[in-house]
């Protein structure tokens, strides 16, 4: 039985067909199906990695990342809302699983929240929440800051022997500092004897701590204790005090018990500080991050304990 070359062209066709769909459905069956398949990718924005603490908070979001396999995209914001918020537009573009922000500023980054949530891309906050009305975090994770700023306020009381004169160096900007500060004052409120008696932002900066102590010393020389919230601003109101040659004199008690700050305390150049885990910050918001992309929502807010350092913890 013979057939032409016009009767073979179909059954030549239908074969090739069957071959490449077969090659399709192999291919199908071992490639990765979905958005689970894909590289889960993280932006994350910090405040800074000037300070020991981001550090170590980068430190903590790496290293659990690591074990789960993901990819972190980090940078900064340097205490620039602008510059952050750009950051964040960048993450959207790049179509990230989901955002990790430290606000420069608590109030303004709801913005950019809202951005990330009509991308429909999850967003978390570390360390620093934000205090917009505006836009949706799935879940905060920080230092229980007003419990923080209550210790802080039971060590200043306990170097002053509950009594003197004393100055807050804040950031008024940074909601965990706000609670710090709140629960300071709250705390203080048992210690009737010591007297705040001024409250200036060093926006967190060693450099403009040691202008401002400086100012704070001409105004009020009866001075008797500083709360820093956190090490560089104590580190930098030590650096004026010491040059006023009031070291002794003035108390001064810290916030994140980094490394450089516990060194003055083991001398005591500053009393004490509150202590916290930056790198359990960081890894707690990894596995809340992957919780969320698992179908297991975290809580909306997971507070991690603090404590107290001074010369006698050791």
């Amino acid at each position: 039985m013979t057939f032409s070359k016009r009767s073979l062209l179909p059954v030549v066709c239908l074969v090739l067909l069957s071959l490449l769909g077969c090659k399709k459905e192999a291919q199908d069956a071992s490639a990765p199906s979905g958005k689970a398949q894909a590289k889960t990718t993280i932006g994350v924005t910090l405040l800074t990695v000037q300070h020991a603490f981001y550090q170590d908070l980068r430190t903590g979001l790496q290293e659990e990342a690591d074990k789960h396999g993901y990819e972190l995209l980090i940078s900064t914001g340097e205490f620039d809302s602008t510059r952050q918020a750009n950051q964040i537009d960048e993450f959207i573009v790049q179509r990230v699983s989901a955002i990790v922000v430290s606000p420069c500023d608590s109030r303004s980054v709801g913005a950019s929240i809202v951005q990330a949530n009509e991308a429909g891309i999850p967003v978390f906050t570390a360390d620093i929440a934000s205090t917009s009305k505006r836009g949706k975090v799935v879940s905060h994770i920080a230092s229980d800051n007003r419990a923080g700023g209550r210790q802080a306020a039971e060590l200043l009381a306990k170097a002053l022997d509950g009594t003197g004169k004393v100055v807050i160096l804040s950031h008024p900007e940074v909601a965990s500092v706000t609670d710090r500060v709140e629960g300071f004052k709250e705390r203080l409120k048992d210690h009737p004897g010591i007297e705040i008696v001024a409250e200036l932002s060093t926006q967190g900066k060693r450099d403009k701590a040691v202008k401002v102590m400086e100012d704070l010393l001409q105004s009020h020389p009866d001075l008797t204790g500083v709360f820093g919230i956190n090490d560089d601003s104590a580190l930098g109101a030590l650096a004026a005090i010491e040059a006023a040659g009031k070291l002794g004199k003035i108390k001064i008690v810290g916030y994140d018990a980094t490394p450089e700050a516990r060194a003055k305390i083991e001398t005591g150049a500053i009393y004490g500080d509150v202590i916290q885990t930056p790198k359990l910050i960081g890894q707690l918001t990894i596995n809340a991050i992957h919780g969320f992309l698992n179908n297991k929502p975290p809580p909306s807010v997971i507070p991690v304990a603090v404590g107290a350092y001074t010369k006698e913890s050791d």
